[in-house]
């Protein structure tokens, strides 16, 4: 009985989480509608520099990497708002297990951010023609991009210590990561230097993860998922060990 009782719990965390979420839908439908507004305005620059094909398909990679890392604030929010509310130390005096806590603020957020990205891949197919030969491809990146965001935004939720640090945080810091990745502007127009830092970013593997799965290219959408899902290990391992380190001190705000 003890997983099947363990997996209730956790589904109750689960549609708890989505509700809370779902009660304050701003910040959601931004992430959802902007980045198509984006990709509409901007596509013509794209179109004019690079022809169609290739336009279309740096339009929609540059702003689905873009807006997803903007993104990060709904993972983010979701943990600075226990400690805020100073909740986090009193769901972890209750019996839920750990990995029941963590289920339950994971899975609404990953569901949200993949079904944003999701969105804006779905309007570059029906709306701009773009072309999508290696769906399964695709997917995988968009499942491991997902997994890295969703330990980014949880780090960034453990170290920052307020909404509005919160706010710079992925504001400036998803516009550096993208900026610096190529998503935003191909990597071969920049100066030499962005591309030796490049691979640094998150963004940038899941660019080229990206761009390979759209052109069938297996063994970089290998190594662009094993980077990312990489990135989503260490960051949710460091969020995982500052918030049972040192929850009395981080919630005392």
């Amino acid at each position: 009985m003890q997983p099947r009782e363990s997996a209730a719990r956790a589904s109750v965390l689960i549609r708890h989480n989505a509700l809370l979420m779902l009660r304050e839908p701003g910040p959601l439908l931004s992430r959802m509608i902007l980045p198509l507004v984006f990709i509409t305005l901007l596509r013509p620059l794209y179109l004019a520099a690079q022809g169609r094909t290739a336009g279309t398909e740096q339009a929609v990679v540059g702003t689905l990497v873009t807006f997803s890392l903007l993104a990060l604030s709904i993972s983010g929010s979701a943990i600075l708002t226990e400690r805020l509310a100073h909740t986090w130390d009193l769901l972890r005096g209750t019996p839920l297990h750990p990995a029941e806590l963590l289920a339950g603020k994971a899975v609404p957020v990953f569901a949200a951010l993949l079904a944003q990205q999701l969105l804006i891949v779905g309007f570059g197919m029906g709306v701009l023609g773009l072309r999508v030969p290696h769906p399964f491809l695709l997917l995988s990146v968009l499942l491991c991009w997902t997994c890295a965001l969703l330990g980014l935004g949880a780090l960034l939720g453990v170290l920052v210590r307020s909404m509005g640090e919160l706010s710079a945080a992925y504001d400036v810091g998803g516009m550096l990561l993208s900026s610096v990745g190529g998503a935003l502007v191909p990597l071969s127009v920049l100066p030499a230097w962005v591309s030796d830092v490049a691979p640094a970013s998150p963004g940038y593997w899941a660019t080229r993860g990206l761009h390979a799965a759209l052109a069938g290219g297996t063994h970089t959408v290998a190594a662009a998922c094993g980077t990312l899902l990489g990135t989503a290990l260490i960051c949710g391992a460091l969020a995982s060990v500052r918030l049972r380190g040192n929850s009395a001190r981080l919630v005392a705000l």
